[in-house]
């Protein structure tokens, strides 16, 4: 539990670097992806999905 723990603050400490005010969005993606579940983002463009997406897998590995 402390592993998953220390590994989701690590993503979201990296996350934030690139995408500033949406902490919530993050922390959902997050926990879908260690549920081994989907994420679908919908929102107008030009508001950071792609972004986000890209942030999470590269600091994931």
């Amino acid at each position: 539990m402390q592993l998953a723990q220390s590994i989701a603050d690590r993503v979201l400490k990296n996350v934030r670097k690139v995408i500033v005010g949406k902490d919530n969005e993050i922390r959902l993606t997050l926990v879908a992806l260690m549920c081994d579940g989907h994420v679908l983002i919908e929102d107008v463009p030009g508001v950071g999905k792609t972004m986000l997406a890209r942030a999470i897998a590269r600091s994931i590995g």
